[in-house]
């Protein structure tokens, strides 16, 4: 008689369902299923899909047709969960949770089929929680999910079952700090990523986010062995392009940073990876990195095969801004001057469009070097010109000035202009002002805020009537430069702060959320209509000192160069509906500050909110919003009980359309499908 023990009829039981599962996985796809096979969807992160089950006739009966929660994932669950996820036969595939777990999900039910953790230990890295996403790559008979660890380590993952590839790299790992032109400590090498690997042909690009002890080159990798094939130095070595760009070019050989922290688009017809490189350290001064230094904040196109450089477009020289090139190319073919020319769209967090051929970089529509005005920092170095495009227009405001601040009522407008006076304000380009305690300028008030305009979702692309769509945040920041209170020989940012008040309606959705409310606690000052003006109060009372709106949609004409037409995003949050210094007033729709992607369908754009508000029934919640893709109108709102996290998809499965999203809030977060109920 055979014995059989709870563990081994447990293993049997799952055996065989796994068994099942797979045998599912091996049907073909009805010929209605469609998939997204890469984070914005194509290579050319265009973010659009051709699907028109769901409609303006039918958003509204949108309802929750799953629901994954990613709280048991890590040492506790996250509030920022930002991933895009795939969809391949079938099979929903994506990090999540706080300590980057890899999952696969069934993609008509949410159930999982499989879960893949790597435990690192005490190994860490620059860009914590449950990143952007995966890559996936097939050759036909095999499949395989690629994604970066928190401890910055390559992984390949059999699609079918979670298991480590054994012939990629050692056991399906490649240790990414290892093999990159220079000597990283292996504990406290602090360097990560939290965009997914691009996939391109049989090549993987890795790119980084470093910190200022290291150099963030960008890598492609052998998506077979995981053998290196290439790198490409973002910061140029001596006897490379772009090394006499910096004025004292024995810079090169200390200064750090310089990643490709953002997703990444590739065209594979012209073998070209296009790849934003952001600033060397710091974000705000620049005494280590004098001149222009190549090749910051700059657009680069490297050959698939080989990381050779084919050109370069420098967005801003010298930045002082933290404008890193924030999000993957959008890739496209316009019409232009009778002939169709291969182009790209670059979202930028100064909320210029910049589009360019995409073959050689040039513009399409003129972009002038226009003069700026020089700062007051002593040894800073400043570039006297700025790429400014004449085309399109900017989609969200630039620079400050006296108009942009509050004017609900006298009083509050008197107020903010009162905390304006102690700072320096201008056009887009004014440097970060000397700060002088307690005359003044304390700082610079800068428009956009270092998070953008644009940010890593980037924007979604209709082929078919050649638009862009984009979400942009509207928030003022200050920047001053002064002695470090540490060691006050040393010249930093010494006042930082946002236009943005802290408020629970927002939970999650912005960058690097925490769940339970940890590290929300702030200490409110007394920032009342006669209290103290102090450096770094940015607020009257709890409310925003610039106008509204906070957080708007812009559809731009690519045929043209023109917007074609913009919206308010977002309801107004309830600690300014409510605020008493406001009652009685008609307060206009302000949307909300957050970091947003949208979806383009055959006749819809789609985007999230990314803060919550009270609605007319006195439920508290957020929506995810249909617009007309031609005229901006409204066409639908569905409720979801917390904001989202990450940027929409959607994919045709069984016949069904679906819709998911991340959400997340200091409560946890989920992976949420929406579809339309059966009849």
């Amino acid at each position: 008689m055979v014995s059989l023990s709870r563990r081994s009829l447990l293993l049997t039981s799952i055996a065989a369902w796994v068994a099942s599962k797979r045998a599912a996985w091996a049907q073909a796809p009805t010929a209605s299923d469609t998939e997204w096979l890469h984070y914005a969807n194509d290579l050319a992160s265009t973010r659009y899909s051709p699907l028109d089950q769901i409609n303006a006739d039918n958003f509204n009966k949108l309802e929750m047709a799953w629901r994954f929660s990613t709280d048991a994932l890590g040492r506790q669950p996250d509030a920022d969960f930002m991933s895009t996820p795939l969809l391949v036969k079938g099979r929903i595939f994506t990090t999540a949770g706080s300590g980057r777990d890899v999952v696969a999900l069934d993609a008509g039910t949410g159930e999982l089929l499989w879960m893949y953790r790597k435990d690192e230990g005490a190994r860490g890295g620059s860009r914590g929680g449950p990143g952007l996403g995966v890559g996936y790559w097939s050759n036909g008979d095999q499949e395989r999910i690629l994604y970066v660890t928190i401890g910055y380590q390559l992984m390949s993952l059999d699609a079918k079952t979670g298991i480590p590839d054994p012939k990629f790299g050692t056991d399906g790992i490649v240790d990414l700090r290892l093999n990159d032109d220079q000597v990283m400590d292996m504990t406290r090498g602090i360097i990560g990523l939290h965009a997914p690997p691009l996939v391109v042909r049989n090549v993987v690009v890795v790119g980084d986010a470093p910190t200022a002890a290291v150099k963030g080159y960008l890598r492609g990798f052998d998506v077979k062995t995981g053998e290196r094939k290439w790198i490409f130095h973002t910061i140029p070595r001596k006897g490379e392009f772009g090394y006499d760009t910096w004025i004292k070019p024995e810079q090169t050989e200390t200064i750090g940073n310089m990643g490709v922290w953002a997703p990444m688009s590739a065209d594979p017809e012209l073998g070209l990876v296009y790849a934003g490189v952001e600033l060397p350290a710091t974000d705000s001064t620049g005494f280590g990195r004098l001149g222009n230094s190549l090749f910051s904040e700059t657009l680069v196109a490297l050959d698939i095969e080989t990381g050779e450089r084919k050109w370069h477009y420098q967005t801003e020289h010298h930045g002082l801004w933290d404008r890193d090139v924030p999000c993957a190319s959008i890739l496209f073919d316009i019409p232009v001057n009778g002939k169709i020319v291969k182009a790209l769209a670059q979202p930028t967090k100064q909320a210029y469009l910049y589009v360019l051929n995409r073959e050689t970089g040039k513009p399409i529509w003129p972009i002038p070097e226009v003069p700026v005005p020089k700062g007051d920092v002593p040894g800073e170095w400043y570039s006297p010109t700025q790429p400014v495009p004449t085309k399109p227009p900017p989609y969200d405001r630039q620079g400050v000035h006296p108009e942009d601040f509050a004017d609900w009522t006298p009083e509050i407008n008197a107020r903010a202009l009162a905390i304006a006076s102690h700072y320096r304000m201008g056009p887009l380009y004014t440097p970060p002002a000397f700060s002088k305690q307690p005359d003044g300028p304390w700082a610079t008030m800068i428009m956009p805020g270092t998070q953008g305009g644009a940010n890593w979702p980037g924007a979604s692309y209709d082929p078919d009537t050649h638009m862009l769509y984009l979400f942009s945040k509207t928030v003022m920041e200050c920047e001053g430069i002064g002695p470090s209170p540490v060691n006050p020989a040393n010249l930093v940012n010494v006042v930082f702060g946002g236009t943005t008040p802290y408020s629970q309606d927002n939970g999650g959705g912005g960058f690097g959320g925490h769940y339970h409310g940890v590290g929300f606690a702030r200490p409110r000052v007394d920032d009342g209509l006669t209290a103290p003006i102090k450096p770094g109060m940015f607020s009257i009372a709890g409310l925003p000192i610039i106008k509204p709106p906070y957080g708007r949609i812009t559809a731009i004409d690519l045929n043209k160069g023109t917007i074609a037409w913009q919206v308010v995003h977002g309801e107004t949050p309830d600690h300014i509906k409510n605020h008493p210094l406001l009652k009685g007033l008609s307060v206009p729709r302000t949307g909300q500050s957050g970091i947003l992607g949208t979806l383009t369908t055959k006749t819809l754009l789609i985007c999230g909110d990314c803060g919550l508000f009270t609605d007319e029934k006195g439920v508290k919640g957020a929506r995810l919003r249909a617009y007309d893709k031609t005229t901006g109108e409204a066409k639908g709102a569905v409720f979801i009980p917390i904001v989202t996290t990450g940027a929409p998809m959607t994919y045709m499965h069984d016949g069904k359309q679906y819709i998911v999203v991340a959400l997340g809030s200091s409560e946890g977060a989920s992976l949420a499908a929406f579809r339309l109920p059966d009849a």
